[in-house]
């Protein structure tokens, strides 16, 4: 198999799997709390890390490790996935799906902001017409949603939306600050080790419940939402020579996704929601692609 195909194949099992996460989340809601449904899926994370690890032959690489690799882990564990997940599970566990998703989506216009202020990058004034076409997106379908029937959206899910897109575009900048030379997969099951044990510990003095369904249910989470999608993405675009092209195929999971939410979970997905998600979209894409020109 060509390397480009198989780079093209491993990006579609990504965007795939994320597609049905959404609906994933909103089931096993059903049987579990925000956060017993987030031990599972992060400790199912884990395992799949370690099962690469192993078949990869990585974990000497754990002993070259300098303590201050081992310390920005931990801090960086709080942060995804314990911190970011509790609030997007809690905002699903509060909204539709479809609106949810969406408000999440926002988070590429987020560190944009968060990169100004923090960062000292002054945003070009091109990219504030793709920032004002998004937030137009997650106003439609804000207000949209509340006028199709599906009564009063929660102000508090709406914000734990918005503030989980906040919290993933922190992750990302902190992680591009870092620079850290540390192998992807190693890193990634760092994040998930601290993570899982802040977790186990919170579990053990909080108690939890986990029925059959709701463990299936969030193993699948922790397998198509924190796991297999990040393992397959990064090796995309590692053998591609046209790594643009499988960022670009992530724009199509949201879409994805609206459809397994309406066929799945039984949402009437309304039309304010798919113009709103395609606004977001556009700009995200407008800042990405158009609003400064490559050299």
């Amino acid at each position: 198999m060509k390397q480009e195909t198989k780079a093209v194949l491993l990006g579609a099992v990504a965007v795939l799997s994320w597609s049905t996460v959404s609906t994933a989340f909103k089931i096993t809601l059903r049987y579990l709390s925000h956060f017993e449904m987030l031990v599972v899926a992060a400790c199912t994370s884990l395992l799949i890390y370690a099962i690469v690890m192993t078949l990869q032959g990585k974990w000497g690489k754990l002993r070259e490790l300098p303590a201050s690799e081992w310390r920005y882990f931990a801090c960086l564990g709080l942060l995804n996935p314990v911190a970011y997940y509790l609030v997007l599970f809690a905002a699903y566990d509060l909204l539709p799906a479809q609106v949810a998703q969406p408000v999440n989506y926002l988070w590429p216009i987020v560190l944009l902001v968060l990169l100004a202020v923090f960062g000292g990058q002054k945003i070009p004034h091109k990219k504030y017409i793709g920032m004002v076409v998004s937030l137009l997106g997650v106003t439609l379908i804000s207000v949209g949603g509340s006028k199709a029937g599906m009564g009063s959206l929660s102000l508090s899910g709406l914000a734990l939306a918005a503030l989980s897109a906040v919290l993933w575009a922190g992750y990302w900048m902190v992680k591009n600050k870092h620079h850290e030379s540390t192998d992807a997969t190693v890193g990634l099951f760092l994040n998930f080790l601290f993570g899982s044990i802040y977790l186990v510990i919170g579990a053990c003095v909080v108690g939890i419940n986990l029925p059959l369904e709701g463990v299936l249910s969030g193993m699948y989470v922790g397998a198509f939402e924190m796991g297999i999608p990040f393992l397959c993405f990064g090796m995309a675009i590692n053998i591609t020579k046209n790594p643009s092209l499988i960022n670009q195929m992530c724009y199509l999971s949201p879409f994805l996704g609206l459809i397994f939410i309406a066929l799945i979970l039984g949402e009437t997905v309304v039309i304010t929601t798919f113009f709103g998600l395609a606004l977001i979209v556009a700009g995200i894409a407008y800042n990405e692609y158009f609003a400064v020109r490559k050299k």
